[in-house]
């Protein structure tokens, strides 16, 4: 089961990919779910998702911009990609018939 952070996370690397790293994935929950979140906690949540095999990462080219540092860019596995249908699916199920006017 996912949580709320966990799914926004995962939602965010979907609609940023191929350039989803911390600060784009941060940026696009901040945008979409009006939800401000720090750094250090859009890479614990990446740590955590990388651990359970829902995202892979991979390193960029190190930029000079970044001070010679290269990005970890994101993607979802097809296991993260089954868990997000299914958490989504599964409120899908949740909600019809709800009085949530």
């Amino acid at each position: 089961m996912l949580g709320n952070l966990e799914l926004l996370v995962l939602l965010a690397i979907l609609r940023t990919a191929p350039d989803a790293y911390g600060v784009t994935i941060a940026a696009e929950i901040e945008q979409r779910a009006n939800r401000s979140i720090s750094l250090a906690a859009i890479h614990t949540t990446l740590s955590r998702l990388e651990n359970k095999g829902l995202v892979r990462s991979r390193m960029g080219e190190p930029t000079p911009v970044r001070g010679g540092r290269a990005k970890r860019f994101f993607d979802l596995t097809a296991l993260g990609r089954r868990e997000v249908i299914g958490a989504l699916e599964m409120v899908r199920r949740m909600t019809p018939g709800l009085d949530l006017g």
